[in-house]
């Protein structure tokens, strides 16, 4: 069974998720952990969970997403973590970034292990499917673990909303047809679990999310004279 726990972290309140299905081991995705106090809070769950991290991944580069990051490959033996190469570049301004909101630098000197689209990961008893997701960074991916209905969507799409494009990197025509040709496609049941905000599910932001149409469009009156389809699933 795959369990789930979420911290919320940084000034940007960023999700951090603790995923595991095996009894002692996990992967933590996206540890946005600013300071000392919020890695306590990590490091409490997983003694209380008896987990150790086996991997981290990330959704893409941006500051407030890999705060922890250095902090827990050095705690945990430099364990690997993974993350798409083309959001190397966002490493480059995320200081600034970060300096803007008054927050201390990212520390971005840790060993990564890079992902590829279609590429699966097989990390805590639990089958990521990386889905390359480009848009609002070059790199940006989310991690499908199929068999659970999950997505990690970091911050490609939201509940209600989709990330931002106007950083530097950013592509909003990439971001649009990423969502839409790679993810919106998905079961309707699956639950998105993103890098800010409430979770969602396909089929909510299918049909209600103002930035995706034509997905959320009216439909037509039904022809009478067509015969009616059913689709499985839906």
């Amino acid at each position: 069974m795959l369990n789930i726990r979420t911290l919320t972290c940084n000034l940007l309140q960023e999700r951090t998720y603790v995923a595991w299905a095996d009894p002692d081991a996990c992967v933590v995705v996206d540890p946005g952990c600013y300071g000392d106090d919020e890695l306590r809070d990590l490091e409490s769950l997983l003694r209380q969970e008896s987990l150790t991290p086996a991997a981290i991944l990330l959704t893409h580069g941006h500051f407030d997403h890999i705060f922890g990051v250095k902090a827990l490959q050095d705690r945990f033996g430099g364990i690997p973590v993974y993350m798409h190469p083309a959001d190397e570049a966002v490493f480059g301004y995320g200081a600034q970034m970060a300096a803007n909101l008054g927050l201390a630098p990212a520390a971005t000197d840790f060993v990564r292990t890079p992902v590829q689209d279609g590429q699966v990961l097989e990390l805590a008893g639990i089958r990521f499917e990386v889905i390359a997701t480009p848009g609002h960074t070059p790199g940006g991916v989310c991690y499908y673990v199929r068999e659970a209905d999950i997505l990690f969507s970091g911050d490609t799409l939201f509940a209600g909303s989709i990330g931002r494009t106007d950083f530097p990197g950013g592509e909003y025509d990439d971001l649009i047809r990423s969502i839409m040709e790679r993810i919106i496609l998905l079961d309707p049941a699956v639950r998105i679990l993103p890098g800010h905000g409430p979770t969602s599910t396909i089929g909510r932001e299918r049909t209600g999310n103002p930035f995706l149409e034509p997905f959320n469009e009216p439909e037509e009156a039904p022809d009478p004279d067509l015969e009616p389809v059913v689709i499985k699933g839906a």
